[in-house]
């Protein structure tokens, strides 16, 4: 597995069960680069995946370090999407519910500015939201949009 692929896990809540329809939880990268950027910019919660772990393990534990937030079973797969930048995304849905206000992300290092050889300690992910479908088209990563499309053909909607 190299950093070509990561893993990460699609939060749901509302839909069949609920009134409420159906909102996802998505991140927002940390850092310089990501601060005004908005459409296109948000993400699942994934990241690499380390050797001797499955996917699946991989995108719990990212989704766990990015979020703070822990998640449940059962997981509904969504198959995979590769983004522009050539890496595949594995992707899981699972239902439940979470307080966005309340994410914690792990740190990582980045070079800022780019080409600059400093290093600057940034969170991975500076915010979650929950998003309305429709919403959530506009501002995800294009290649995740298939995701959403993915889990509203599992779930029946």
């Amino acid at each position: 597995m190299g950093h070509r692929e990561s893993a990460g896990l699609l939060l749901y809540r509302g839909g069949l069960t609920t009134s409420i329809r159906i909102e996802v939880l998505l991140a927002h990268p940390g850092g310089p680069y990501w601060a005004d950027r908005n459409e296109g910019a948000w993400t699942i919660p994934k990241g690499g995946v380390d050797r001797g772990e499955t996917l699946l393990e991989a995108a719990i534990r990212e989704f766990r370090e990015e979020t703070g937030f822990h998640s449940e079973a059962p997981y509904l797969t969504l198959g995979s999407v590769i983004q522009r930048s050539g890496k595949t995304v594995y992707a899981w849905a699972f239902e439940g519910d979470c307080d966005p206000a309340a994410a914690c992300s792990n740190l990582t290092s980045t070079e800022w500015p780019p080409r600059s050889g400093r290093l600057i300690e940034i969170p991975e992910i500076d915010r979650v939201s929950f998003f309305a479908i429709d919403d959530a088209r506009r501002v995800i990563n294009a290649a995740q949009m298939t995701l959403l499309d993915r889990l509203l053909e599992k779930l029946g909607t």
